[in-house]
């Protein structure tokens, strides 16, 4: 083949498989109905098995069900026989993939699962297979052609198991209302939870926050600028920001400001102030376009009503040290 040739192989391939992956809405029935429902009413755990390739994207799917807080993990029904069975509870689901539905290493696990009234929700593509007919509810894969140049190879029939399974997934995850803030508790680690993290996530509060009365002096603003070592101070009344004071301010007016200073006099006017629900690489972004260092926060209601109630403050360095980039 010349190496022209293979774009258009590749192309070839891709087309198949967008083709009859459009099969999958077949799959959207009353079964597809019964299996959610069956897994939303679950108490125990959701097991995922599978043989070969089916078992690899068994063990994906059940990643997903974990990572969106769904108790789950793959048996490998091999090491079953050898005392993994014992994993398995009445009040768990047992969810087999299985294209054919006839592969032998899954007779002891679909024969312990029925003998302890385990639910099973079988996925094959042939009806009258082994794993279907023990199944409580049965997921009948359309039959597909494989996208590879003998039309034998699992390539396309892999592919739709894979996105029957995440179909599964976002079903769930929609009826559990599952949201950005709770993925965020089960991937606290890495680039995707840092991308989550939240303003409220990472502001400062509390006595934490450099705050001072706007009836007090400059050498009172000094004195708690130094003590908390942010390199700013917010001016409030009861609670209620009405300034910032920075070490830039200070530098600048040094010589012309007295310890008995009005603060009043010397505080930027209208400090920036965001919601508490911003996201923080979007509080990193305002700091470089303004080029500051600090961002006043209030809570979600206040800054809907136009309110600037102190809730917190986000220093650059906690950016930055919660890996925001």
């Amino acid at each position: 083949m010349s190496k022209k040739n293979y774009i258009t192989t590749a192309k070839k391939s891709a087309d198949i498989q967008i083709n009859e992956l459009k099969k999958i809405k077949k799959i959207f029935n009353k079964s597809f109905i019964k299996a959610v429902d069956l897994i939303l009413n679950c108490k125990g755990k959701i097991i995922f098995a599978g043989i070969g390739k089916s078992g690899l994207i068994a063990r994906k799917i059940s990643a997903t069900f974990s990572s969106i807080g769904i108790p789950s993990f793959f048996c490998d029904p091999a090491q079953a026989l050898h005392g993994d069975m014992g994993q398995i509870e009445k009040k768990d689901i047992l969810i087999i993939f299985s294209y054919s539905g006839n592969t032998s290493e899954l007779t002891n696990m679909i024969k312990y699962a029925n003998r302890y009234s385990i639910k099973i929700i079988g996925i094959a593509s042939k009806p009258d297979s082994i794993l279907l007919k023990a199944s409580d509810i049965k997921l009948i894969l359309p039959k597909v052609k494989e996208s590879d140049v003998t039309g034998m190879v699992p390539t396309t029939s892999t592919s739709i198991t894979l996105l029957l399974g995440d179909c599964l997934a976002t079903t769930i995850m929609r009826q559990k209302k599952f949201s950005k803030e709770k993925f965020k508790i089960y991937h606290p680690g890495g680039n995707i939870g840092n991308t989550l993290l939240l303003a409220k996530d990472i502001m400062l509060v509390g006595k934490k926050i450099p705050i001072i009365n706007y009836k007090k002096k400059f050498k009172e603003a000094l004195r708690e600028m130094n003590k908390k070592k942010l390199g700013t101070v917010v001016i409030t009344s009861k609670q209620y920001i009405k300034g910032l004071l920075t070490d830039g301010d200070l530098r600048r007016g040094m010589k012309s400001f007295s310890n008995n200073q009005n603060l009043l006099e010397i505080m930027t006017q209208k400090p920036l102030v965001v919601n508490e629900n911003m996201p923080a690489s979007k509080a990193l972004g305002l700091m470089n376009e303004r080029k500051i260092t600090s961002l006043l926060v209030v809570s979600d209601k206040d800054y809907r009503k136009n309110n600037k109630k102190l809730k917190g403050i986000i220093h650059i360095h906690s950016l930055l040290e919660n890996g925001i980039k």
